[in-house]
């Protein structure tokens, strides 16, 4: 009998604390997913038309897509260098920042900032900067690649959207590697410097060994936010010149409610989906594994 009010009770304390949070991510998350599964087995035309239930013929519409597949490509290559510069980055005004400079606070709070600015917000300001500022600066300086309308070139509008994503995401994975770079063994760092090694030496041998953990999470950030973009790729290009910067995000938006091809448009945003969960689970897996190794 004790046993059984004691299983009770501990029952009654979990619905308690974690019962409205289930309540909540069920309505939230799980209700809409499903039937968002749900509307790629249908046949829907317009947000008031009948659903016809087509079977996997949206998927194979989607898998049909060639814009769908470029628009993944692309997606991949920013995917790319973004997750190489803005960790790098990242990691370099951490270390910065945590050296003992004058003002440290003061940049660490200043480099954070724009990652407080939304991103439609971010990418208007910057489509300023390129369209209006950067050809005036270049204009007066003399300088080439100032001059030109980054925003109307395929390629330079492309590496305006990862120069915008890095200036907004490195201050926030700075400052996950100012706490990891916090939680090294002071003791660790100085028994290497008593042994004569150098400050490259200690970074690379000491430091960065045990910052995997810290690289676990920001390259998972990195990866789901670039693969998932699509505030700052509307804000700044529009997908465009001619879609050549159109993200698969907005392909899918695009496809969904500009084409009106809902039923397509989902079962798009369902393999996004699959493709992302794939990647960032093996990308978490194999830098866990590193992080035992190290």
């Amino acid at each position: 009998m004790i046993a059984e009010k004691s299983i009770i009770k501990r029952l009654g304390n979990q619905l308690f604390f974690t019962g409205p949070t289930m309540v909540l991510f069920t309505v939230a998350v799980l209700v809409p997913f499903a039937y968002g599964f749900y509307l790629t087995l249908m046949k829907m035309t317009s947000p008031v038309s009948p659903l016809e239930f087509s079977g996997i013929a949206n998927y194979r519409s989607a898998f049909n897509d060639p814009q769908f597949w470029d628009s993944m490509w692309l997606t991949v290559k920013y995917v790319g260098a973004t997750i190489v510069f803005v960790n790098v980055i990242g990691f370099a005004l951490a270390y910065l920042v945590t050296s003992g400079i004058r003002s440290q606070n003061f940049f660490r709070t200043a480099l954070f900032t724009p990652n407080l600015i939304g991103g439609l917000v971010l990418g208007y300001i910057w489509q300023f900067i390129f369209v209006q500022s950067l050809p005036m600066i270049g204009e007066k300086l003399g300088i080439e690649v100032l001059r030109l309308g980054w925003l109307g070139d395929e390629l330079l509008a492309f590496w305006a959207l990862v120069i915008v994503t890095i200036w907004q995401s490195a201050g926030y994975m700075m400052i996950i590697f100012i706490a990891g770079l916090i939680s090294v063994p002071r003791d660790i760092i100085e028994a290497s410097t008593i042994d004569g090694a150098n400050g490259w030496q200690r970074l690379v041998k000491m430091t960065l060994p045990l910052m995997i953990p810290s690289f676990v999470v920001t390259v998972f950030l990195t990866l789901k936010n670039a693969f998932m973009v699509y505030d700052i790729n509307f804000a700044l290009t529009e997908g465009g010149p001619y879609n050549s910067t159109m993200m698969v995000s907005m392909h899918v938006v695009q496809k969904a409610f500009l084409e009106v091809n809902y039923g397509v448009g989902q079962a798009e945003a369902i393999i996004l989906f699959v493709i992302v969960a794939v990647v960032t689970g093996l990308q978490v897996y194999f830098s866990k594994r590193m992080e035992v190794q190290a």
